[in-house]
């Protein structure tokens, strides 16, 4: 926790926050058990992906990982979006059923050696939080959806660790079923990412819907493809690249087409990409065409992924694409890695929101040791650095202020926006909804927080937050009074110096207040006074 503590509070640039950082790591070196990696010699990704869903099992060696194993299942939820923008019966069926083959799959893995996530079909589909419980249980382990941003990061990550020279500036494309993502970078840090709302399944069922394909309905295509396109292409082009790169099915199948049919000796070029197009044209169905290598499972969604890939080659003004074996899969299982290793992109992520929304980071430091202090006293197994809480906890705490930013009336509100709804780099859409939560309910009333069960763990991060920030409400470095925290079914007990309140009217009217927020949502808040022995 000290090596946690110290990441957190960093940057200080005043002699009092660097006695207060002292100080707090000091308390928690007392109280908090060893650092101790977590390692896992297999970890696994597993790729809910709007076409088909993927599962990479690798074995962890050092600062590599090697593939063992691997299975694909067709799933097309793209398919199953329907016009309200909800996912049907059949297209949730085909889910649970391939997750649970990925569940007996992956039977025997750690809860913390195993990573799913969930790409643009359940990011736009409306019933996917009902859907989600399900899916979980099929697969044996918590999903994540993740935002399209997020998605591109991922890929770039697994794009990256398999191209022969990293060092080169990469343009990164990836066709998904309900997605494409756009990703420059050098290195293993990106530099540009988008996810645009084009996809090789979307895109089939919107242009080609009965599979046939004309001159007309590819050339709509493409012009569709192409003005989703403009909006990121002069962006690209200023921030430029050496090597075009495809990962995913789309590329690999249009790739494995062009060199088994001679039309390109290696990766895509645009000669080969326009003779192909040319020739799915010609033969009016894709499952006309005469082409070694052309999959069955390919079929169905090739005419979108084609018309994706053209539009993508005029627009950016590409000759050549090579393909890489990396995707999202294998970008989740270093992203997993680099988390064991401490090297966890959720830190820099909240590090760079404090530092974007000009945090008041001495503030952060008294919030922060007072609200996890109050975690301790409540749930003890908390004091493990890795426990997701208590991690939950600090990143609320470093972020409660962020809406300062925007207005002081209603901070708290802004906060929870921002953190709601801005790209944040190694966070979930889940994990962003539970900062917001947490920081929404921080102050004011507890009724705006409702959607949290009352046997939510969310409650207990509240209570911590919101009452460490009261207790700081001077702002100043003077010690807090000695407070203990504890359950009292259902809600809270918080003990509190006698002498200490008596001297402080403002904070025992506040707490006097906080009696009556709780009651407010069926939760009790006892309030009790303990006096110092002569």
């Amino acid at each position: 926790m000290t090596v946690l503590l110290r990441r957190h509070f960093s940057g200080g640039r005043h002699g009092r926050a660097d006695r207060l950082l002292e100080s707090i790591t000091a308390t928690f070196s007392r109280c908090a058990p060893p650092n101790i990696a977590v390692e896992y010699e297999l970890i696994a990704a597993v790729d809910l992906g709007s076409n088909s869903f993927r599962l990479q099992v690798g074995r962890v060696v050092g600062n590599q990982i090697y593939p063992l194993d691997g299975l694909k299942e067709a799933v097309r939820l793209a398919a199953g979006i329907t016009p309200e923008k909800t996912l049907d019966g059949a297209a949730q069926l085909r889910a649970i059923e391939a997750l649970s083959r990925f569940g007996e799959r992956l039977r025997g893995f750690a809860p913390g050696a195993v990573r799913a996530v969930a790409t643009n079909s359940l990011r736009v589909a409306k019933n996917a939080a009902e859907f989600l419980p399900e899916a979980e249980a099929a697969l044996g382990f918590p999903i994540e959806i993740i935002a399209g941003r997020e998605e591109a990061r991922l890929i770039y990550l697994g794009v990256a660790h398999t191209l022969p020279n990293p060092h080169t500036q990469q343009l990164v494309m990836d066709i998904g079923g309900g997605s494409t993502e756009f990703i420059v970078g050098r290195d293993f840090q990106p530099r540009q990412l988008e996810s645009l709302y084009m996809g090789c399944v979307s895109y089939t069922l919107r242009f080609f819907p009965d599979g046939r394909v004309d001159k007309r309905s590819m050339k709509e295509a493409e012009l569709a493809a192409r003005r989703e396109l403009q909006s990121i292409v002069q962006a690209y082009k200023e921030t430029g690249w050496e090597a075009a790169v495809g990962s995913s099915g789309t590329a690999k199948a249009i790739v494995d087409l062009l060199e088994q049919n001679g039309l390109s000796e290696r990766g895509i070029t645009r000669e080969g990409l326009d003779e192909l197009r040319n020739r799915l044209v010609r033969a009016g169905d894709a499952s006309r065409l005469q082409l070694v290598g052309l999959r069955a499972d390919r079929i169905p969604v090739l005419p979108g992924g084609i018309a994706i890939m053209s539009a993508a080659f005029k627009e950016f003004g590409l000759e050549r694409m090579e393909f890489s074996e990396g995707a999202l899969r294998l970008g989740v299982l270093y992203d997993l890695l680099g988390r064991y290793h401490h090297d966890d992109l959720r830190e820099a992520t909240v590090d760079q929101f404090m530092q974007r929304y000009s945090a008041d980071r001495r503030q952060v430091a008294r919030v922060s040791l007072t609200a996890l202090q109050l975690l301790h006293q409540i749930l003890p197994e908390s004091r493990n650095p890795e426990h997701v809480d208590a991690l939950f906890l600090a990143w609320a705490a470093r972020l409660h202020e962020i809406g300062i930013s925007v207005a002081h009336s209603s901070y708290h509100k802004h906060s929870a926006y921002i953190l709601a709804n801005a790209d944040m780099p190694g966070f979930s859409r889940r994990d962003q909804q539970r900062l917001a939560r947490v920081v929404l309910g921080h102050r004011g009333k507890l009724e705006r927080v409702m959607l949290a069960t009352r046997d939510s763990a969310d409650w207990l991060l509240i209570f911590a937050l919101r009452t460490a920030s009261l207790l700081h409400r001077a702002r100043d470095d003077g010690s807090p009074p000695a407070v203990e925290a504890a359950l009292a079914a259902p809600g809270f007990q918080l003990t509190v110096d006698a002498e200490w309140l008596e001297s402080a009217p403002l904070t025992a009217a506040a707490l006097d207040e906080e009696v009556r927020h709780w009651a407010a949502v069926g939760m009790e808040l006892k309030l009790r006074q303990r006096r110092r022995k002569d």
